[in-house]
């Protein structure tokens, strides 16, 4: 007799931890540019504007290779490919060093989105063969930790890296993007080594056990086939309605989540005035919030087996701390407000990465996934560039935080048709 609870328990303890620490360093090599321009725009004499384009090609890169790089994991197998994605991130990560102004700036942050296209997705597939869906979105939220915990730990870290200036000759903001991007590389090779491609590949579960996390799975995709036809199709994955709006609440999340990460140092710089390694102590408390209440958020959504109120309502609730950061001037009520806006959107994350396993299955999964992943990073193109523009153009932030609090409330509204039409069907 299988004891589910405890086999499950087990796979999120050998599995999750890893990938965390991996979407960890991701997140670092993604978003360590906002605490590098604290130095590096005045240094090569990259404006406002044009440091939000930069930090914001990257999800250009990215989704154009988005729905490709999934497919390929797909067909190759996760250890294979997600080693590859993180050898490649890891060393243009490092390569960006050598940055010598806006044009080589955009080229390399261009390059680094292509080559970290299909990490997301494709982890978020990869845990689609070990969990049924009444446990992904628990697994998920621990997984997308990586997004809080990256900012909670890469923030300071940074500011303190960004106190090697003039070390052998190289700026603190040169030391950053070196000693950041290392560990891509090194757990790119580990992760080649040691990250089993499905459950019969392990040899820490039974045979029987090995079977019963296979069967699970294999049943729910028979089920999601049987009661949509065609979910398996990469036709359905590509122009199913319900797929487009999917990516369309995403691409909103995306964009205040990718608005705020890029710019709250400069932001924290401008409330408090402290020194870049403060800057880095005080930029993380956010995300200290945003990290619990993705634990909890998640943990609720699997509980209840409820996804779309999980979505809609943080959304709003993010969408509120925005608009009130937008008019705050005090450090501490503007951490407050920043600390709602950050909570309700990062909480989203786990139920709403449930939701496309109900209606696809196999590699149109695959290639859904990827779909809507792909419009979330130009949400995280679309975030950092309107902040920059807007603050070049009024000199403040304020415009750009209402932006994103209007996008929010656009996901909730989406997520809640997404749930209406869904009942409707049920009915």
């Amino acid at each position: 007799m299988i004891d589910e609870e405890a086999l499950y328990r087990r796979l999120r303890w050998r599995l999750i931890p890893y990938l965390l620490l991996l979407y960890v360093i991701a997140w670092f090599d993604r978003v360590n540019v906002g605490f590098a321009a604290l130095t590096m725009n005045a240094e090569l004499g990259i404006s406002a504007a044009a440091y939000g384009f930069g930090a914001g090609i990257f999800f250009l890169g990215y989704a154009l290779f988005e729905v490709p790089s999934n497919l390929v994991l797909a067909r190759v197998g996760a250890r294979r490919w997600i080693a590859r994605i993180m050898l490649t991130w890891g060393l243009i990560s490092m390569a960006m060093m050598f940055a010598r102004g806006e044009l080589s700036f955009y080229a390399l942050r261009f390059a680094l989105g292509v080559a970290e296209a299909g990490f997301l997705p494709g982890i978020i597939y990869y845990l689609g063969a070990w969990f049924p869906k009444a446990e992904r979105a628990r697994a998920i939220s621990w997984f997308m930790l990586g997004i809080p915990l990256g900012t909670v730990f890469g923030g300071p870290l940074a500011g303190a890296l960004l106190g090697l200036h003039g070390v052998n000759g190289l700026s603190g903001w040169q030391w950053l993007f070196l000693l950041e991007g290392a560990p891509a590389v090194v757990f790119g090779i580990l992760t080649w080594l040691w990250l089993p491609d499905a459950p019969r590949d392990v040899r820490w579960l039974d045979a029987a056990e090995r079977e019963y996390v296979a069967r699970r799975v294999a049943e729910e995709d028979a089920a999601t086939r049987a009661r949509h036809p065609s979910s398996h199709s990469l036709r359905t994955a590509l122009l199913h309605p319900t797929v487009w709006l999917l990516a369309l609440v995403m691409f909103c999340c995306q964009t205040g989540s990718y608005g705020l990460n890029l710019w709250i140092p400069q932001i924290v710089k401008g409330l408090s005035s402290q020194s870049n390694l403060m800057v880095g102590f005080i930029s993380a408390i956010p995300y200290v919030a945003a990290a619990l209440a993705m634990l909890w958020c998640g943990r609720s959504s699997d509980r209840s087996g409820e996804r779309f109120l999980h979505v809609a309502v943080p959304s709003l609730i993010g969408a509120a701390g925005f608009a009130a950061s937008a008019f705050l001037r005090s450090p501490v009520p503007g951490m407050i407000a920043l600390s709602i806006a950050a909570m309700g959107d990062l909480c989203t994350r786990g139920p709403f990465w449930a939701l496309p396993s109900r209606f696809l299955s196999g590699s149109a999964l695959a290639a859904g996934i990827a779909l809507i992943n792909t419009m979330a990073a130009l949400g995280g193109f679309v975030g950092p560039t309107m902040v920059g523009y807007v603050r070049q153009a009024t000199g403040g932030f304020t415009g750009g935080l209402l932006f994103l609090s209007a996008l929010l409330v656009l996901a909730a509204v989406g997520t809640l048709w997404l749930r209406r039409a869904a009942l409707l069907r049920e009915d």
